[in-house]
C-alpha cells in the first residue's frame, strides 16, 4: 500500500503530525497510521497534567471540539516525604517554569482517542492492532516503510494455521513516533548513526495507579508532587497524584533506573509509597481500577539523537523530549508532530521525497521543544551526581531559575563546580555519561532491602495488579522477549546483580525458579504478562535482553490511563 506519508504509532506525537499533515494538504496528501494496541489508546500510559501548548497550536478551537481536556489545575503542591510526616515545599521557592497554571489534569489515552477521531474525521486512515515488525529499505538504504499485521506465528517461528502475511506500507516519508525505546526507533539510530556525538538517552519507569476515592477525600484539581521517602535521596524518583474528575486520583511514582544497587524493587516502593498518612488517607475507602508502567524518558536535549534520516523521522519519545523536572512531554510530542509535519509538507511540495528533512531538525532544535528542555537540560545530571536533593533540587533548582532569569545557567558561572563535576571543558550542558545498564553496580557492594508484604488494601502484589491492566498476549506466538545470550542470566547476572529482572520488571515478567532445596537455578521470561514498559531493554547490566513488537492487538489494554 503506498501513501505519502506513513505514521508508526498513534500516541499525541503521530497523531499531531497526522492531523497537520492533512490540514495542510487535505486530499492531496495520503496519511497512514498504524497502531500496534489494539485501539488507540490502549498502549497509551501517562500521568498526565497537560501543557495545552502544543494542542493550542494544532487545534486552536479543541474545546469547541469536544476534547476531553477539561479538568483545570487549581493547586498545586510539592512534598517532601519522611516516613511518617511531610513538608510542603512552598510555590515561591520553584522555578517558574514549574508553574501548572493554566495546565490540565487528562487522561492520554482519552485524548489521544479523541484526537484519532479527528484524524478520521480529516482522511486519516488510522489502523490499531497493527504492530509494525520491520522497516523496508529503498536500493539507496533510505527507508521506503513498514512490515506491518503479520499474525500466526508459532512459538516455534513457523506459520500456523491461521497464518496472516504482514503487509507492507511504503510512504514517501515514514514517521517513526512509538514512544519511548521504540523498537523500529532502535534500528534507525543504529542504523543512520543518529545518536552520534550525543548522550546516552536517560529513563525512568513510571508505574501509575487509577483509584475511585470517596467524595470527601477528592478535590478535583488538585496536583501533587512529592520527593524522599521511601526511594530517598540517594536515588532518583519522586510521585504524582492527581485529582482528576469523578472521583478518581491518577497516582503513579517514577524511579530513575540509572539506580546503583540491583537489590531496589522499584515496583515496591510504589506500593510502599502509598502507605505514607499524606497518600492514604486519600486512598481510604478506595478502589483501584486500573494499572499500569512505562518507561518515560528523562535524557533531556544533550540526548535527543538526530532526528531525521533518510526517507523518515522520529517524533516525540521516540527522540525523548520530556521534560524532566515538568514531568511533563506530550505537548512537545505534539509540537514535534507539527513540526515533522511541516517540514514533510514542505518536501513534497518541491516534489521531493526519502530524503532527509533537516528542516525538521531545526525547527525542533530552535522551536518550541528546544526551548523548553534547554532550561532545563542540567537537572538529571545533576541529580545524577549529587543526589535528587542536593543536584536534582537544590543544584538544579538553581539553575533553572538562573536559566529563567538571566538565560544563563548556574553550571556556567559557578567556576568550582568545573572541579566538583570533573568534566574537562566548563560548558553550560553537562554530560550524562554512563547509560542506565551500565549505572548498574555489583550486589555485593549492597544489603538486600527487606520490602513489606502487600496488604491488598493499599497495596498489591504484581500479578493481581497486572490483572488489572487488561493485559493479553496470543499463547502460541514467539516470545517477544528475546536474550541475547541464554545462559547470561544464570551464569552471570544472578552471580554478580543477584539477577534484577527479577525486581525491576514491574509485571513479573521474569523469574529465578529452584528446585525446593535452592539448587539448579533457571530463568524464566513469563512474556504474557508483559505491559510493553521496556524496561528489561533498557536496564539489563548485559544488555541482555531484547525488546521486539509481538502481535498487534497484544499487550496491556488501558482504559483512559
Amino acid at each position: 500500500m503506498e501513501y505519502d506519508v506513513v505514521i508508526v504509532g498513534a500516541g499525541p506525537a503521530g497523531l499531531s503530525a497526522a492531523i497537520r499533515l492533512k490540514q495542510l494538504g487535505g486530499d492531496d496528501i495520503s496519511v497512514v497510521v498504524l497502531e500496534k494496541g489494539s485501539e488507540v489508546g490502549a498502549h497509551i500510559l501517562s500521568g498526565a497534567v497537560l501543557d495545552p501548548s502544543g494542542l493550542n497550536r494544532l487545534m486552536p478551537d479543541w474545546a469547541e471540539k469536544g476534547a476531553p481536556v477539561k479538568t483545570k489545575v487549581v493547586s498545586d503542591k510539592l512534598l517532601m516525604l519522611g516516613k511518617g510526616g511531610s513538608l510542603r515545599i512552598p510555590n515561591f521557592i520553584m522555578p517558574p517554569l514549574m508553574n501548572n497554571h493554566g495546565n490540565y489534569i487528562v487522561s492520554m489515552g482519552n485524548t489521544c482517542r479523541w484526537m484519532a477521531e479527528q484524524a478520521e474525521a480529516l482522511g486519516v486512515e488510522v489502523f490499531p492492532g497493527m504492530a509494525c515488525s520491520q522497516l523496508v529499505y529503498r536500493a539507496d538504504g533510505s527507508v521506503k516503510g513498514v512490515v506491518a499485521g503479520e499474525f500466526g506465528i508459532s512459538s516455534d517461528g513457523s506459520k500456523g494455521e491461521g497464518y496472516e502475511a504482514g503487509m507492507e506500507l511504503h510512504g514517501k516519508y515514514v514517521f517513526l513516533s512509538e514512544g519511548a525505546r521504540g523498537s523500529l526507533s532502535k534500528i534507525a539510530i543504529a542504523k543512520y548513526d543518529l545518536d552520534e556525538g550525543v548522550e546516552p538517552q536517560k529513563f525512568g519507569l513510571g508505574m501509575k495507579e487509577i483509584w475511585d476515592v470517596k467524595p470527601e477525600n477528592h478535590s478535583e484539581g488538585a496536583v501533587v508532587h512529592t520527593a524522599g521517602w521511601p526511594i530517598g535521596w540517594k536515588n532518583g524518583g519522586g510521585s504524582f497524584l492527581y485529582h482528576a474528575e469523578n472521583n478518581q486520583v491518577f497516582l503513579g511514582y517514577i524511579i530513575d533506573l540509572n539506580y546503583k544497587n540491583p537489590n531496589l524493587f522499584p515496583y515496591a516502593e510504589f506500593q510502599r509509597w502509598k502507605h505514607h498518612p499524606d497518600i492514604a488517607k486519600v486512598l481510604e475507602g478506595g478502589k483501584r481500577v486500573a494499572y499500569g508502567a512505562r518507561v518515560v524518558t528523562k535524557g533531556g536535549s544533550q540526548s535527543i539523537p538526530k532526528v531525521s534520516f533518510p526517507g523518515g523521522a522520529l517524533l516525540g519519545c521516540s527522540a525523548g523530549l520530556v521534560n524532566l523536572p515538568r514531568i511533563k512531554g506530550n505537548h512537545n510530542a505534539m509540537h514535534s508532530g507539527i513540526d515533522a509535519a511541516e517540514a514533510a509538507y514542505a518536501a513534497l511540495k518541491e516534489g521531493r521525497s526519502a530524503d532527509e528533512l533537516t528542516a525538521y531538525d531545526m525547527a525542533l532544535l530552535n522551536g518550541p521543544v528546544g526551548k523548553d528542555l534547554a532550561a532545563v537540560r542540567n537537572v538529571a545530571p545533576l541529580n545524577a551526581r549529587f543526589g535528587p536533593l542536593l543536584g536534582g533540587m537544590l543544584l538544579g533548582g538553581m539553575d533553572m531559575w538562573f536559566a529563567t532569569v538571566t538565560k544563563l545557567h548556574i553550571v556556567g558561572a559557578v567556576m568550582s563546580l568545573k572541579r566538583m563535576i570533573k568534566f574537562k571543558k566548563l560548558t553550560m550542558t553537562l554530560p550524562h555519561g554512563k547509560d542506565d545498564a551500565q549505572s548498574t553496580q555489583d550486589a555485593s557492594k549492597f544489603k538486600t532491602i527487606d520490602y513489606p508484604k502487600p496488604d491488598g488494601v493499599l497495596s498489591f502484589d504484581r500479578l493481581t495488579n497486572v490483572s488489572f491492566s487488561a493485559t493479553n498476549h496470543g499463547e502460541e506466538q514467539p516470545s517477544h522477549l528475546q536474550l541475547l545470550d541464554k545462559t547470561v542470566p544464570i551464569n552471570i547476572n544472578l552471580p554478580k546483580f543477584n539477577e534484577p529482572a527479577q525486581r525491576y520488571c514491574p509485571a513479573g515478567v521474569y523469574e529465578v525458579l529452584r528446585d525446593d532445596d535452592g539448587s539448579n537455578p533457571r530463568f524464566q521470561i513469563n512474556a504474557q504478562n508483559c505491559v510493553h514498559c521496556k524496561t528489561c531493554d533498557i536496564k539489563d547490566p548485559s544488555k541482555n535482553i531484547v525488546w521486539n513488537v509481538p502481535e498487534g492487538g497484544g499487550g496491556p489494554n488501558y482504559p483512559n490511563m
